[in-house]
Order: structure tokens, then sequence, then C-alpha cells
């Protein structure tokens, strides 16, 4: 009689959990020492926890991008630096059980849980990592200093981690800019990988906050998103910066409860705005609140030429006879 193979535990799947530097040192050093292909790589996901579906997919992407023996890192920490007076830096969900299941599933083999004293071990840091112009306008214009502190956080868990990949979600587009503006003026040696933003059926995009919405101001919220689909349909059939605007910052506007912070269409190399004149790529981008949930998004547009008006040349040709 043949005996069943014992299917694996949960256990021998759960990722190793590290919460100090001396631990996740020992976690980098036993990969290195596996003998791991020479073609594979470390690939870390920085996160706050409450992990979503959005959060998976940089897990997964991460998985296939390091290789069948590359070593996956997790880091969940809710960084103090990022939240400002009256934000609920308190009150952010923390589930660290439930977020390592989740990532087990995924492929993580690592996950880094520090507390606050661990990642800043002498209080709030002196020095701290400047996203220059581009942390003063949109995000930086309604949250002073907080792509200042993720980016401390970000340079400060590259250092600890030393990944060749990091993987970061493009619905935090203006983040996600400055994380790769400091990777190059910085010379930080890592390649940032951009995945894309994971939706719900209905559209909304999947965020940590999305909790905190009510059944109707989840249905509220939906507005976000149909504006910017809106934009990027009259983007892409020639109407121009101004219309796209126009057109996605009436559906905001028409929307009971929904309370704009800002709508712009900007570089996305820059994120500064475009001029009316604009042709090409260029990133449509909203914040607003929903009661007291404030929620960002963005849609890459390709902003199109107007088309020429008919019968131009017929007329210029007749203007010029004798």
């Amino acid at each position: 009689m043949t005996t069943p193979a014992t299917p694996p535990s949960e256990e021998a799947a759960r990722p190793t959990v590290v919460r100090t530097r001396a631990e996740l040192r020992d976690a980098l050093a036993a990969w290195a020492l596996s003998g791991p292909d020479v073609t594979d790589r470390r690939a870390v996901v920085m996160t706050m926890g409450a992990l979503h579906d959005g959060h998976l997919a940089l897990v997964r992407k991460a998985r296939e991008d390091a290789g069948p023996s590359g070593q996956v890192i997790v880091t969940i920490f809710v960084n103090p630096l990022q939240f400002g007076p009256g934000e609920d830096l308190a009150t952010y969900p923390r589930d660290l059980e439930g977020d390592v299941a989740k990532v087990a599933a995924a492929g993580a083999d690592v996950v880094f849980a520090p507390t606050p004293d661990i990642v800043y071990p002498d209080g709030d840091p002196v020095v701290r990592v400047s996203a220059g112009r581009i942390g003063e306008v949109l995000e930086g214009a309604f949250r002073p200093g907080h792509l200042d502190g993720a980016l401390t956080v970000v340079l400060k868990l590259l250092h600890l981690t030393r990944p060749d990949l990091a993987f970061f979600g493009q619905k935090d587009a203006q983040q996600l800019l400055a994380v790769r503006r400091m990777v190059r003026d910085l010379d930080v040696d890592v390649e940032i990988v951009g995945v894309p933003t994971v939706r719900d059926a209905d559209g909304l995009a999947l965020s940590s906050r999305n909790a905190y919405l009510s059944d109707d101001e989840r249905r509220t919220a939906l507005a976000l998103s149909r504006s910017l689909r809106s934009g990027a349909e009259v983007a892409a059939s020639g109407g121009g910066a101004r219309d796209v605007l126009a057109t996605a910052a009436g559906i905001l506007n028409d929307e009971d409860g929904v309370v704009v912070d800002y709508l712009a269409l900007v570089d996305p190399t820059t994120v500064d705005e475009v001029p009316a004149d604009h042709t090409g790529p260029a990133l449509l981008l909203v914040a607003a609140r929903v009661g007291t949930t404030r929620l960002i998004d963005n849609e890459a547009v390709d902003v199109v030429a107007p088309p020429e008006p008919e019968g131009d040349d017929d007329a210029a040709g007749q203007e010029a006879s004798p």
C-alpha cells in the first residue's frame, strides 16, 4: 500500500519573519550561502501592511522577476515620517499575521517587520532625504513633508535589504517618480520596477484606506476612476489638455460627497503640469476626500493632436487663386 505524500505544512511555506537588523542580516547571508543561480536576484517590496491584492501583485511580480532561486523580501513598516499632523498614524490598519499569510501565498521568502526604534534607532532622523521640487507640488503641497519621509525610509530600507530590484505600485505615481529620481540622482545601485494599478471590478483603485469607506461612500468614490477614464477618452480623441481636465473635473464636481484636493494633467517624468497645447504621454492625477477618507488615483493618457478642420486645404487654395 502506497503511503500518500504528506502535504507541506502551512508553517513550512511561511516566510521567515525578522524584526531586527541582525535577523535581517542573517536572512540575507543565508540566501547568499544557499548558492542561488547567478541569474537570480534579490527583490524587495516595501509596504505599510494592511495588504490587499495591489500589494500582492507587487510581490508576485517580484517573485517572477527575481527568478526561481531569487530572494523576495517584503517590508512591513508603518513609517511615522510619512504622516502629518491629524493624519491616521495611530489608527492605520495593522494585521501582521494576516499580511504574512498573504505574502506567503504570493511567493515571499522574508518579511522584515521592524518597529520604529529599529528603523530610527536615534529617534527622528536629523538628516533626511529631500524630494526637492517633486515634493512641493500635488501630494507635497497637500501633505508637506510626506514625500521626504517616504524617500527617507525607502533609502534606509534599500540600504538594509540590499536588493537588485525594488517594486512600487504605479497608483502612487508621484512617489514612484520621486523614488526613481532619488535612485538616479544619488547613484543607488538598484533597479526600480513600476507595477500597474490594481482595481476592483467596479474600477476603484485598491488602497488600504478603502476599508474606511462606508458602502455609500464607496459608491461615491467611484467618481474618481470614472473621471480619469473619461479624461483619457477625451485625450485619445484629440480633445486637448484643457478638455481632458474639464471633462474629468465635471464628473467630480457633479458627484456630491467628493471634495477634490487636486486634479492635474502632468508630465510623467517631472510632474510639471503640461501646457494647453501638449500632445503625447501625460498622467492625469486626482486626490480627493470622500467622507473622512483621502484617496488618490491616476491614469496614463496619450493626448492626441486634434484633427485638422475639414476643408481647410480647399479654402486655402481658393484664397490663393487669382
